[in-house]
């Protein structure tokens, strides 16, 4: 089992920061990559961002490409989600998520979710 807990969602204004934090624990050893995905109401859960958990490799959202970075410190099992020049539109739950080695595509644990709220 793996766990993840999502931290840092908050209210801010347009063109403000966020850094959103993903706490990760449980068998680790077994995780393959996290991510961030979120979902605003009545839409669908889409991807954000993704880092291997081990190495550096990472990929993107295009509508974050820019804006998002996303890192993670292994040996603190903690995964970062940093968001520059918020925008309304990024406004949404934003959930940690992981993979395991054994899982070939797709995200088989989620966290609960951080709200995080764009003003214009």
């Amino acid at each position: 089992q793996v766990h993840v807990v999502e931290s840092g969602g908050g209210l801010v204004q347009t063109g403000e920061s966020l850094r959103l934090t993903c706490g990760v624990s449980g068998r680790t050893n077994a995780i393959a990559k996290v991510g961030w995905f979120r979902q605003v109401p009545g839409k669908e859960r889409e991807f954000v961002a993704g880092i291997a958990w081990t190495g550096s490799a990472s990929d993107y959202a295009e509508f974050v490409k820019g804006r998002f970075t996303i890192s993670k410190v292994t040996v603190e099992n903690t995964v970062y989600l940093q968001m520059n020049n918020l925008k309304p539109d990024d406004t949404a739950v934003y959930y940690c998520v992981a993979r395991e080695t054994s899982v070939a595509a797709g995200y088989n644990y989620w966290g609960q979710g951080t709200q995080v709220v764009v003003s214009s």
